[in-house]
Order: structure tokens, then C-alpha cells, then sequence
């Protein structure tokens, strides 16, 4: 028997049980849809950072607010987040401002909560797939720990099986347990990793989105007066 050979990894993954060849499967495709979704996020939120920095420059360099709507309107799929919030707050507060028999902290609040149900769909948008992040980066250890655990266990019965038990009987057994364990960690380390990168650049892309609202309801508010 040629030991190295038999402990290749691709022997150990062809040579595996069904039940180690399905969790090793499975781990796999984790992993490829964790490293799909990091690819994707990290494009969406490094896009909604830069979107918000060139919104955020040009809104307060002071341009005209009805300039700004326009240039939003105009270009509304390719505008960031923070674009989209001004432009429905601004529209709302422009149709609320023409009607009669509306107080002025009433446009102020419809405004406002057009700006906020705007938020809630761009911040709904940017943590699209971190849960699945979240559960990779917590389930696949413990997929990959079943293996090991079934690895092991089909190792020990196959030794009993043998009359005299050494290294080159349980070595493999053991070792393609071990696979499974290690495919599993390299599924779940990325994921965690990135989640909790993405989560962070969320939240402060969230208060930033936060700050602007309350700063552009003021704004609106001296309008009214």
C-alpha cells in the first residue's frame, strides 16, 4: 500500500463514505455561495460609500435644492442611497407644500417619513445575504464536525473488522474525517469574517443615512418659515 498516495487529499475525498462525500458536498457549495455573496456585497457597499461621499459633497456645497431633485430624477438607477432618500423627502415635502390646510410641522413629518421608508428599503437592500453569511459562518462547523464524527466512527468499525489493528488501517479513516472538519472551517471563517466586516460598514452607512435626515428636515423646516 502506498501511504502517501492513499492520504492525498483527493484520494481521501474520493475514498470517503457516502455520508462524509455528502457533507463535504454540501460544505462545498456553502463555500462558493459565501464567496459569491462576499464578492457581490463587498462591490454594493464599496458602490454605496462612494455614491454617498460624491451625494454628500455635492448637496453641501450648497447647490440648489431643486437642482439636486432634478439631477436625482434624471439618473434615478444610477444615484446612491442617500440620493434616493433626498429625493423622496424633497418630493414629498414639495407636494405637501402646495396643498392647503397643511401645518407646517405636518410637511415637515410627511417628508420625513417618506425619507424614512426610502431608508428602510436601501438599508433592506444592502443586508441582502448576510444572513445567509450569518448561518454559514455558524452551521458549517458544525456540518463539517458531523462528518468528522461519522469519519471516525466508520473508521473504528472498519478496525474491528481487522484482525490486527495499525496505523495504516485507521490513518485513512481518520484523515478523511479530518477533511471534513477542515472544508467546514474553510467554509465558515470567510463568512464570519465578512459579516461582521459588512455589518460594520452597514451601520455606519446607516448613520450617515440617519444624520442626513434629520439635517435635511431642518433644512426644510427653515423653508417653511
Amino acid at each position: 500500500m502506498n501511504v502517501t498516495q492513499d492520504l492525498s487529499i483527493l484520494e481521501l475525498v474520493l475514498n470517503a463514505s457516502a455520508v462524509v462525500q455528502a457533507v463535504m458536498a454540501l460544505l462545498a457549495c456553502v463555500s462558493f455561495f459565501s464567496w459569491y455573496f462576499i464578492f457581490v456585497k463587498w462591490f454594493a457597499v464599496r458602490r454605496a460609500h462612494k455614491k454617498t461621499d460624491e451625494f454628500e459633497r455635492d448637496f453641501w456645497s450648497g447647490g440648489d435644492l431643486n437642482g439636486l431633485y432634478e439631477n436625482a430624477t434624471n439618473r434615478r438607477y444610477q444615484s446612491g442611497s442617500m440620493e434616493r432618500i433626498f429625493e423622496a423627502g424633497f418630493r414629498e415635502f414639495s407636494k405637501l407644500k402646495l396643498q392647503k390646510g397643511w401645518e407646517a410641522s405636518d410637511v415637515i413629518d410627511g417628508a420625513r417619513r417618506a425619507m424614512r421608508a426610502t431608508y428602510q428599503r436601501e438599508l433592506d437592500a444592502l443586508e441582502a445575504h448576510l444572513s445567509f453569511l450569518a448561518s454559514a459562518g455558524s452551521v458549517s462547523p458544525y456540518i463539517g464536525l458531523f462528518g468528522t464524527v461519522w469519519g471516525i466512527m466508520h473508521a473504528f468499525r472498519a478496525l474491528g473488522n481487522v484482525g490486527q489493528a495499525s496505523l495504516a488501517n485507521v490513518a485513512p479513516g481518520i484523515a478523511e474525517a479530518l477533511v471534513a472538519t477542515a472544508i467546514g472551517l474553510f467554509a465558515a471563517i470567510p463568512a464570519v469574517l465578512a459579516y461582521n466586516r459588512f455589518s460594520h460598514d452597514i451601520d455606519r452607512l446607516a448613520i450617515r443615512y440617519e444624520s442626513f435626515m434629520e439635517e435635511f428636515s431642518n433644512i426644510l423646516q427653515r423653508q417653511m418659515r
